[in-house]
């Protein structure tokens, strides 16, 4: 049976739950412009009865005040960091690709590759054509010449930027992700300890979501809290929680208390994947096993996703084939093991299309990586023949190939000392590089560098072909510029530009480049050039096919001219050589519209989520403002509930004689 005190018991209780709510309110009036704080709320449930043993049965023994909670659904959360990391992606990508346009922009107020190759051929050439012989006419022309290798070396100091400026980006979010765990491992180990005590702790799990909001927009982010129970009594939960954040797809990053950390790696000079790449791209690991993180996971999502794209992304044309046998070869007293790799892809088969790196690298055989040293291309085609089925040779005596056929191409990568290849890895796949399915700086590197090649090496092997005004025989004028010292790449001529291990036997020809050989291969934006004996000396600039023809002739200026107009002539990606801005702006115009709708969506997305997150979790001010009356009526009805009762007690224990 209760006490005669019964009652104010009840009322203390009260009094208590009233005032426990008007702190929270209180609380949640201080923290209404706080970022991520989260609604509070007093939880509340009746006391158990007692037993008067009364007609009634039992009698109502207050409220107990259990805790404050936070008011969240984790729901919304995961749904914010799903599109958050979406939206952090494509911010990246439209912020890189739209200076990516920029430096291409080709209008009035840019005076790009259209108005220079313009200028080039109609100021130029026009004007040369109308005097071949003007030793002036001459100089005008290949100073124009040189502007157009001057926007080309340009433009790659441009991308180069921007790839460094992105490298350096990555390396920032690296540290950015490690600052992260480290704190959000602190949380849990903080938040553990004060609910095993039996409390909530509201603000740091408010403060460990906010953390997460952050991680959310770096990379694909996964999180998991499971009970911790008594190992004794399974049935028992301890009040603390394992919380796991899995980062990635998947790869573990926070366990609780425990977390990983990563590291950026530069590469050295001889582990660069693309030819055009800069010095020192970064790699990533993981510091406690020393494992890479793969760079090229599609599950990494967010502005990392982005950034490495943008920096890596080749348009899926990495390096790609067969092992087809493996050799030893002995360099200056050295045995390597080499391998030779069969390819099948159009865009390996075209030398001026390729961009292994030019310093040595990696490849992947059959799933394991092995260092090499240098690599050399081989293409066999069918010899020509003529109507009576005789073999066809150049001047020089050459086998001419038709290569109008489908060639077999093979490159052959020498190891590096040391590197020994099994036998068991012929017949497996072979790969440099990664296969990104994205328009990054390295395939607007190879756009241009490829566009260089073909029109250099066809421009040359007309003016060589060809004669001066005085009857000598024609000079190259496009060349590439050592990176070394000053010398200036002296690119063979004849077909196709290669005259390397040119062999023909049983009417099949082979053309052999190595990597270090004068090819046009060696030819790319960074070190376009014009030829200096031809700066010095414009009259060696060629203007006639025949020798005997007088001072005047201008037909090899002509085909010139048709090099630049007519796809016979040169062909690039379905178009004349002037079309070159048009196919690369509509890459870049692709890209930059993609990042802006697929931004500008996810954006309406994460905000709209964010909204609906807010409208849980958020502080109302009016709402809140109807509590507290609400709850200082509650506080104030217990306080006259407890006056009444003293009153009470008073006429009870003072007033009533016994």
């Amino acid at each position: 049976m209760p006490s005669q005190f019964f009652g104010l018991n009840i009322a203390y209780t009260g009094l208590l739950a009233a005032n426990a709510s008007l702190n929270t309110t209180s609380n949640n009036i201080a923290n209404v412009q706080t970022e991520g704080y989260s609604r509070q709320r007093v939880v509340q449930q009746a006391s158990d009865a007692l037993r008067v043993f009364q007609t009634y049965g039992c009698a109502g023994a207050g409220v107990d005040t259990l805790a404050v909670e936070r008011i969240r659904d984790e729901f919304y959360d995961k749904k914010f960091w799903t599109n958050n990391t979406m939206k952090g992606e494509y911010d990246k990508k439209l912020y890189y690709m739209q200076q990516v346009e920029n430096y291409f922009n080709d209008d009035k107020t840019t005076k790009g590759f259209t108005a220079i190759f313009n200028t080039l051929m109609i100021n130029g050439l026009q004007a040369l054509m109308d005097d071949p012989s003007s030793s002036d006419k001459k100089l005008q022309f290949i100073g124009y010449a040189d502007s157009l290798t001057s926007y080309f070396k340009g433009m790659s100091a441009n991308l180069e930027k921007i790839q460094k400026d992105v490298n350096q980006e990555i390396k920032l979010k690296i540290d950015e992700i490690n600052s992260l765990s480290s704190e959000i491992a602190s949380l849990n180990k903080q938040i553990n300890v004060i609910e095993m005590n039996g409390s909530m702790a509201n603000e740091l799990r408010d403060r460990r979501t906010l953390l997460l909001d952050q991680l959310s927009a770096i990379t694909d982010i996964e999180t998991q809290e499971i009970p911790i129970t008594d190992p004794y009594n399974p049935d028992m939960q301890t009040g603390g929680n394992r919380f796991i954040v899995r980062i990635a797809g998947g790869q573990m990053l926070v366990e609780t208390e425990n977390y990983r950390q990563m590291e950026c790696v530069a590469r050295k000079n001889n582990e660069k994947v693309n030819q055009s790449d800069i010095d020192g791209l970064y790699d990533i690991k993981w510091t406690d096993t020393g494992e890479d993180f793969n760079l090229y996971n599609s599950q990494i999502g967010g502005e990392l996703q982005g950034l490495i794209e943008m920096r890596d992304g080749n348009n899926k044309e990495n390096f790609n084939g067969v092992v087809e046998r493996r050799d030893t070869v002995n360099i200056d007293g050295v045995d390597h093991d080499t391998v030779t790799v069969k390819v099948n892809s159009a865009f390996l088969k075209d030398l001026n299309k390729c961009n292994l790196s030019d310093t040595g690298g990696k490849i992947n055989l059959g799933n394991q990586i092995f260092n090499y040293d240098s690599w050399s291309y081989t293409c066999t085609y069918p010899q020509a023949v003529d109507e009576d089925g005789n073999p066809v040779v150049d001047g020089n005596g050459d086998p001419v190939y038709d290569t109008t056929q489908e060639p077999t191409c093979t490159y052959t990568f020498v190891m590096s000392a040391g590197v020994h290849i099994s036998t068991d890895r012929t017949g497996k796949a072979a790969s440099v590089g990664a296969s990104i399915d994205y328009q990054g700086i390295p395939y607007y590197m190879n756009q241009m560098n490829e566009w260089i090649r073909t029109y250099a090496q066809k421009f040359n092997d007309i003016l060589v072909g060809g004669f001066t005004s005085s009857g000598e025989q024609g000079t190259m004028l496009f060349t590439g510029s050592h990176g070394a010292d000053d010398e200036q790449y002296q690119f063979p001529g004849g077909q196709g530009g290669y005259r390397y291990d040119r062999q023909a036997e049983d009417g099949i020809g082979s053309i052999t480049v190595g990597m270090n050989d004068d090819s046009y291969y060696k030819l790319t934006a960074k070190n376009f050039d014009i030829y200096d004996a031809m700066m010095k000396d414009p009259d060696l600039l060629a203007t006639k096919k025949t020798q005997g023809d007088g001072a005047e002739q201008n037909d090899l200026l002509r085909d010139l001219k048709q090099l630049s107009t007519d796809e016979d002539k040169m062909s690039y990606r379905g178009g004349n050589a002037g079309e070159f801005l048009d196919r690369i702006l509509s890459d870049v115009a692709l890209n930059t519209g993609n990042a802006q709708t697929f931004y500008d969506n996810y954006r309406n997305i994460v905000s709209a989520v964010d909204t609906q997150r807010i409208s849980i979790s958020g502080v109302d001010e009016d709402e809140e403002a109807v509590s507290l009356v609400k709850y200082q009526n509650a506080y104030n009805l217990a306080s006259r509930m407890i006056q009444t009762l003293s009153e009470i007690y008073n006429r009870l224990i003072l007033e009533t004689g016994v």
